[in-house]
């Protein structure tokens, strides 16, 4: 039985059809489905029911799935171990924030990649919350305050940021100079999330409210440059903005305390080595970060 076979038919179980699959795997969908053909025939019954929305699992597949996804992990596993020590093989499939994947996580994907010339590296940059299981990734990088969720969470290190305005929305609506003023204030977000900030050693939460809302930071920054409102953004974001003076820090007797980058995996898993090795090689990249910043005015830190 064709390892790449049993793996084609739990991409495209998990992907929904062929289609979606071919694009996660890079290939045509004429081979899938060649694969899934084969896989068929060679176990006698048919895995898959294919209708014009795509394919769902029949009662066969539905058992030989889990299987089959066990299979093909424990193969993988089998391969790094009789590798060269230290060696990466298969295919390492990565959620990434567009915000930062770009500029603070690609380069550790590609070191990655460097350091194992076998493996395959496939990162999909998006800020939205992916399903993991049903989109097929190993893994997925998250940033800012973790929401509660079943997912397995690692944090590799801290997020600075602050509250910052353009300075024509200060001269126009003031700034807030404590959080329970924020109610008063058009706050620029990306869902419907809360906001936290440090008295000392209190944690203050605050729920704002803002008609501006978009998935990603750079499209927040886009707004609170045309003084559209306030937010909350890391540092990383908002350092260039902040020295040039198109932005301006606010209401910084409360800071915001650190949030955190995070590897996030499904439940139910040992990580595999590449989820560990990658996890270990952002830590790395975090404390560097933090350790270059010492003395600054400003810290980032991804």
């Amino acid at each position: 039985m064709d390892i790449k076979e049993l793996q084609t038919f739990v991409d495209v179980a998990d992907a929904g059809g062929v289609s979606p699959a071919a694009r996660r795997l890079g290939i045509s969908k004429s081979i899938v489905s060649r694969r899934l053909l084969r896989l068929e025939a060679e176990l006698g019954v048919q895995l898959l029911a294919r209708t014009t929305r795509g394919a769902a699992l029949t009662e066969a597949g539905a058992i030989f799935r889990d299987y089959a996804a066990r299979a093909c992990a424990e193969i993988d596993t089998a391969r790094e171990t009789i590798l060269p020590s230290g060696e990466l093989c298969g295919r390492l499939r990565i959620a990434v924030p567009i915000s930062f994947g770009t500029t603070h996580l690609a380069p550790v994907l590609a070191q990655m990649a460097r350091l194992h010339p076998q493996l395959h590296v496939h990162a999909s940059y998006s800020d939205r919350f992916v399903d993991m299981v049903a989109e097929g990734f190993d893994c997925a990088i998250r940033i800012r305050y973790l929401q509660d969720s079943d997912l397995i969470a690692r944090r590799v290190g801290p997020i600075y940021g602050k509250l910052v305005a353009s300075p024509d929305y200060i001269r126009a609506h003031g700034a807030p100079e404590a959080p329970d003023a924020l109610i008063e204030h058009q706050a620029l977000m990306q869902g419907g999330e809360a906001w936290q900030f440090l008295d000392g050693e209190k944690i203050i939460t605050v729920h704002p409210q803002g008609r501006f809302k978009a998935d990603n930071a750079t499209a927040l920054v886009a707004a609170a440059l045309e003084g559209v409102g306030v937010a909350w953004l890391p540092d990383a974001v908002t350092n260039p903005y902040v020295a040039s003076g198109a932005l301006v820090p606010i209401m910084t007797r409360f800071p915001p305390p650190p949030a955190g980058a995070y590897v996030i995996r499904p439940p139910g898993r040992h990580p595999s080595r590449k989820v560990r090795v990658l996890t270990e090689l952002l830590i790395a990249c975090c404390e560097n970060i933090e350790a270059s910043s010492v003395g600054q005015a400003v810290k980032i830190n991804t």
